[in-house]
Parts: structure tokens; C-alpha cells; sequence
């Protein structure tokens, strides 16, 4: 199951210590429209072993500047809450299956 990270349930995603992937895009991007997809498939696949979620960097400001996004898709990687790898651009989706088999 994919979820919508957002400003208001960060923390509590982070507090439950599983490995995390966020993408960060937004509906307007067209690179983002194609990874969606690939992060829903991937969200299907690891469901119980990690949290796999979108965050619409238009809803949620405060994430999007904790992060320092500039450029989307993002997609970052997270162990303990903290930022162990990331992508930025659109990718294919061995390279970001590559990342997460990094994580668990």
C-alpha cells in the first residue's frame, strides 16, 4: 500500500522504524507522473516490510523544505529516519528497486 506523507504524519511514519522511500513530485510534473507507478508497484511489493509513500511537495512545505527539495521527482531514502540514499529525476525502476534492496 502506498501512502501520502504529508507535514502532519512524517512523524509518525518515522516513529514506527521501518525503512522509508518518499517521492517527492507534484500532480503539474510530468517525470513525476511517470515514476507513480513504479512507487505504487514497489509500495504493493514491500507492504509490511517498509513504508513506501508520496509527498505532494505543493501540500506539504514544511517537509519539502526539511529535505531541501529543489527538483522532483525525489525520492529518498530513509533508515532510522535518516537520509541514506536518494534519486532525483525520473529513473528506471531497477535503479530504484536497487535502492531499496539497499535498505532492508
Amino acid at each position: 500500500m502506498e501512502f501520502n506523507i504529508t507535514d502532519q504524519n512524517y512523524d509518525a511514519f518515522v516513529a514506527q522504524g521501518k525503512p522509508m522511500v518518499i517521492d517527492f513530485s507534484a500532480e503539474w510534473c510530468g517525470p513525476c507522473r511517470k515514476m507513480a507507478p513504479v512507487i505504487e508497484e514497489f509500495a504493493k511489493k514491500y507492504d509490511g516490510k517498509m513504508i513506501i509513500g508520496s509527498c505532494n511537495v505543493d501540500e506539504s512545505e514544511e517537509l519539502t523544505a526539511k529535505f531541501g527539495i529543489r527538483n522532483i521527482p525525489a525520492i529518498f531514502f530513509l533508515k532510522e529516519g535518516q537520509i541514506v540514499d536518494k534519486i532525483i529525476g525520473a529513473v528506471t525502476p531497477a535503479a530504484v528497486e536497487e535502492k531499496i534492496q539497499a535498505l532492508l
